[in-house]
């Protein structure tokens, strides 16, 4: 679809700073930074038909008229009729901008979005998805990170994506646009490293790290903002696929897959190390993940996050075993 024929953009994900900051971006990009070219309809009270007047307004003074309206997943599909008939035949001067959010966004206006615009997922997605997206954000930052200073902010920030934005607007108004940014100018801007991926834990400790298992989990526990019990849950399905395969007689990744119900991937770990530590190993795993769950629900009185830290270095210590 040519940007001539591109008249709606419906933007949507589970993150709301991502969101903002994705429309912030689009918006700027079809007014030209002209701010009388643009009206954000915001606000509980604003109505369908509202939408649907302002979509049809002819521009003034500009070549487009961008009309922007936020949680649109609030409105029924009965409701959206007025916007249905705009987007059936859409007016060329204006561009209208949608979000996702307050509710379900209905399918009847996704499709219709999709037949005259694009619907953008603004999310950061996980793994290589993620390096992706921060990849793509840093090329187009107002300021230039180095190579090194580029990677200890992926490292940093982890999951907590949304704080990128903020940071990077932050580095500009300190170092100046297009400034080049290394890790000393970084660091003072960082502030809490952000949550990790449970992986990220469950990697350290299956290779039998102890300073890296800790370190993530404390991230998991304080930048992540996971209860205990999340952590506890995190590892026991690491544990568990590796006792299902125990014993099973499965051999190669795709038979793993299968049994565990995962992607090869995650499946060809979980073999790896089951092997690793043998029979002996995954029951003793079993039984430290018990005995921590009893305490994480009062057992011992012991403080939570003491009991995970013993927990996570006795698992580690299965590894040089």
């Amino acid at each position: 679809m040519t940007d001539e024929a591109v008249h709606a953009w419906l933007v949507r994900g589970d993150d709301t700073t991502l969101v903002a900051d994705e429309v912030r971006r689009l918006v700027a990009e079809l007014s030209g930074g002209d701010a009388m070219a643009v009206e954000d309809l915001t606000g509980d009270d604003v109505t369908v038909a509202a939408i649907a007047d302002a979509c049809q307004t002819p521009p003034f003074l500009a070549p487009r008229r961008v009309v922007v309206a936020r949680e649109i997943g609030r409105f029924l599909s009965e409701e959206l009729k007025p916007l249905l008939a705009w987007l059936a035949d859409p007016l060329p001067t204006t561009a209208l901008v949608l979000t996702g959010g307050g509710g379900q966004v209905s399918v009847k206006l996704v499709n219709a979005v999709r037949k005259v615009g694009q619907v953008i997922d603004a999310g950061a997605g996980s793994g290589k998805a993620r390096e992706q997206w921060l990849h793509a954000r840093l090329r187009s930052a107002p300021v230039r990170l180095d190579a090194r200073a580029a990677a200890a902010l992926g490292r940093h920030l982890g999951e907590d994506v949304s704080r990128l934005p903020t940071l990077l607007e932050a580095l500009a108004a300190a170092y100046g646009e297009g400034a080049r940014v290394g890790e000393e100018e970084l660091e003072p801007f960082l502030g809490q490293a952000g949550g990790i991926a449970p992986w990220d834990l469950t990697d350290a400790m299956d290779r039998g790290d102890p300073a890296t298992a800790l370190a993530q989990l404390h991230r998991m526990l304080e930048g992540g903002d996971r209860h205990p019990l999340a952590v506890m849950s995190s590892l026991h399905r690491h544990y568990a696929s590796m006792l299902r395969l125990d014993g099973s007689g499965v051999s190669d990744e795709k038979a793993a897959a299968a049994l565990l119900g995962t992607a090869p991937y995650p499946a060809k770990k979980a073999m790896i190390q089951a092997s690793s530590l043998g029979s002996a190993g995954v029951a003793r795993a079993v039984e430290l993940l018990g005995a921590a769950d009893l305490d994480l629900r009062g057992n011992t009185g012991a403080p939570d996050v003491v009991v995970l830290e013993v927990l996570v270095a006795r698992l580690c210590r299965l590894k040089s075993r």
